[in-house]
């Protein structure tokens, strides 16, 4: 089983006939079930055409009603990303993945505001995807590192994300499902999000939680799983100290009045009965520790 997407899932692309749009979506109709599961693209004005066999529309709402699409990932330059998020959330599809960097704050704030009350998610913007191996993936991540299996993966850090299960596949452990939520701001779904998520799916056993410096949703995440979350959690957190005067990670990596840093998160962390590491190379070695020891 999965969780969001499978082999089932319908998708189009938002920003088809650019070059990353038509560099990444190659590499997912290259993955797995790919050519059936990605049936649209969408470019304005460029309805009509089609890349690798996928006929392009001018709208989403078109190609929504002409392909059957109910997912769509973005590919969008960042002044007009929000603006796809809002045409896709119009479109009442079921999720949308953004992975447009660098996306202006006050333009997310406003879509964010728009999908109040609407019931599309949204994973991003500024993210790596999300795949469930041997079924699909949509976004950038590199598929041939994934292994199927029963441990879900969710992460603040595109390259983190690839991190941890680079070391589960080489421990022989494969994933039920890989979600990047990305780093900014203001974005969509979050770590708790995900978590519920894998906490219902019946073939997920374990989950490895990476997250970043910068805002609270770690710590609040924590306290559920410490209350509700039926499957043991590793957890680490990606923190960098930057030179004076610099700011380094995602947009979101930002601590403020002296929260958000990185030990305070995994004290939290711990305090609520997740398996930390703060090395970010032992993240695979803890969960086969936890693994061996629940056999």
């Amino acid at each position: 089983m999965s969780i969001l997407i499978d082999k089932n899932t319908r998708v189009m692309t938002q920003g088809m006939t650019g070059k990353v749009g038509q560099f990444h979506t190659l590499g997912c109709l290259n993955y797995a079930n790919g050519v059936n599961c990605f049936v649209a693209g969408v470019t304005p004005n460029k309805g009509g055409q089609n890349f690798e066999g996928v006929p392009i529309y001018n709208s989403v709402l078109e190609a929504k009603q002409q392909s059957g699409a109910t997912v769509s990932v973005i590919y969008v330059p960042p002044a007009y990303a929000a603006a796809a998020i809002d045409e896709a959330v119009e479109a009442d599809l079921d999720l949308v993945i953004c992975i447009t960097e660098g996306i202006p704050v006050h333009d997310m704030i406003r879509t964010r505001y728009k999908m109040q009350g609407k019931r599309t998610l949204l994973i991003g913007p500024n993210c790596p995807g999300l795949i469930t191996p041997d079924e699909i993936k949509i976004g950038i991540m590199p598929g041939h590192i994934h292994k199927k299996g029963r441990i879900g993966v969710v992460s603040r850090s595109g390259t983190l994300t690839y991190e941890a299960v680079g070391q589960l596949t080489a421990l022989g452990y494969g994933q039920s499902s890989c979600v990047g939520i990305g780093g900014d701001p203001i974005n969509g779904l979050k770590h708790l999000d995900i978590l519920r998520l894998f906490n219902d799916d019946p073939e997920t056993d374990a989950v490895v939680m990476v997250g970043e410096i910068g805002g609270s949703d770690e710590e609040i995440c924590a306290r559920w799983i410490k209350d509700n979350m039926k499957k043991p959690v590793v957890g680490f957190i990606a923190g960098i100290t930057a030179p004076a005067g610099k700011r380094m990670g995602h947009a979101g990596a930002i601590i403020s009045g002296g929260q958000g840093g990185a030990d305070t998160k995994l004290a939290v962390m711990e305090e609520c009965g997740i398996h930390i590491t703060r090395n970010p190379a032992e993240m695979g070695r803890v969960m086969q520790k936890i693994l061996g020891a629940s056999k």
